[in-house]
């Protein structure tokens, strides 16, 4: 039997770090410059192939953007903390902002909003599935979207 898959958020300043530099050469990098300890607690927890949020964060885009994937577990960057290397899975298809989330009856409890500042935050599963219907699922999720044309009839629209 195979280990349960967790879900987390990882925030970024787009200024330092945006969705299109990750998507970028591969869309692999070593997620670092985490300092706060609870923060490093929770990518000590990471485990291979865990999802986890792109989320920019900042005063104009607070928001989910797209989906990575957790390629290399916890390591040291050579002092007291660590990274984990992760891999653009997919663009959200419309990014879903903060304040729609906060909106949301289902995602009260998220720790995204207990803990405004915390960079690495764990996601329970049944609100990672609504982010996801909030912003239509991400490109490569596997989904195919539907939609109605005039008539009535119902085409599929590919996936990216």
């Amino acid at each position: 039997m195979g280990e349960e898959k967790h879900y987390w958020l990882l925030k970024t300043e787009p200024g330092e770090w945006s969705w299109e530099d990750q998507a970028a050469n591969g869309g692999v990098t070593k997620w670092d410059g985490v300092k706060n300890k609870q923060a490093q607690k929770n990518l000590k927890s990471m485990k291979l192939g865990d999802l986890c949020f792109f989320y920019h964060s900042g005063a104009k885009a607070r928001r989910v953007v797209g989906v990575v994937a957790v390629v290399r577990e916890w390591y040291s960057d050579g002092g007291d903390d660590g990274v984990v290397d992760v891999k653009a899975v997919g663009e959200m298809r419309r990014p879903v902002d903060l304040k729609e989330m906060k909106g949301e009856k289902g995602l009260k409890g998220f720790a995204l909003f207990r803990q405004p500042r915390l960079s690495v935050v764990p996601v329970p599963e049944d609100v990672w599935i609504r982010v996801c219907d909030l912003g239509g699922g991400y490109q490569g999720d596997g989904t195919v979207l539907e939609s109605h044309d005039s008539d009535g009839e119902s085409g599929e629209e590919e996936d990216d």
